[in-house]
């Protein structure tokens, strides 16, 4: 497992560099803005890294459907599922790749975004700007609390896996049945759609009364279950048509 989740880091590494080496110019032109006390520059650099952070986490889950689409539909990748690995250690690697990636990002993501703000913070003329986030926070009557916090982070590192899971699942069922076809990508997606619609029609069922928290949890489960369904049932498939 170890030889397969180095081996999935690294097909992905050059992209990652790409994403870093935007946020550095962003990260750039915010400080600059700071340090010049000049509006524009600063606004844009903020709204950079806010893109770039809020999207993160989807360009890693395309990332990793893009190196299982390459490993199912080209010949060099295809001798991947020729080794002696069984497909739920390759499966496995590849989520787990998705996962930490996805974890590494949001951490990077998240300390950059504390440091920023507690630069901005650190000019009076800019502790408003805080002032102004918790009242409307009062006003929705939304509290930061940490149970508030880890629910919904838990539903989202959950909904986030189910929908990676799924991506999965449509690109085995197409590409096993289509292979190299003119169409693959676009059956795909319909798939994806597809089994989306369904698993979010179920989670919808979780929903607790009165209980955001409890929300959050139940559907966090619920996404839970789905990716270990998904998981299986794509394993099986790629055993059945893909490795030799």
């Amino acid at each position: 497992m170890g030889r397969l989740l180095k081996y999935e880091f690294r097909k992905t590494l050059g992209a990652k560099l790409i994403l870093l080496a935007i946020t550095f110019i962003a990260e750039v032109i915010f400080l600059v803005g700071f340090w010049a006390n000049k509006e524009t520059p600063l606004v844009i650099g903020a709204a950079l890294l806010f893109m770039i952070a809020t999207t993160s986490i989807t360009l890693m889950g395309i990332l990793s459907l893009v190196t299982l689409h390459r490993d199912m539909n080209t010949k060099q990748s295809y001798m991947l599922f020729m080794t002696p690995n069984s497909c739920y250690k390759i499966l496995g690697a590849k989520v787990l790749e998705c996962g930490l990636s996805v974890l590494l990002a949001g951490a990077f993501y998240f300390g950059l975004g504390m440091l920023d703000f507690n630069i901005l913070l650190g000019k009076e003329g800019n502790r408003r700007i805080w002032d102004i986030i918790m009242e409307m926070l009062r006003i929705l009557n939304i509290e930061l609390k940490v149970s508030n916090i880890a629910a919904l982070i838990f539903f989202l590192l959950t909904s986030w896996l189910s929908t990676v899971t799924t991506a999965y699942l449509a690109d085995v069922i197409s590409s096993s049945l289509l292979y190299s076809k003119k169409w693959n990508l676009l059956i795909t997606f319909l798939i994806f759609l597809v089994l989306s619609y369904i698993t979010g029609r179920i989670s919808m069922l979780a929903n607790v009364e009165n209980d955001i928290i409890m929300t959050f949890v139940w559907r966090g489960v619920i996404a839970l279950g789905f990716s270990g369904i998904m998981y299986v049932i794509t394993a099986r498939l790629m055993e059945k048509y893909l490795s030799v």
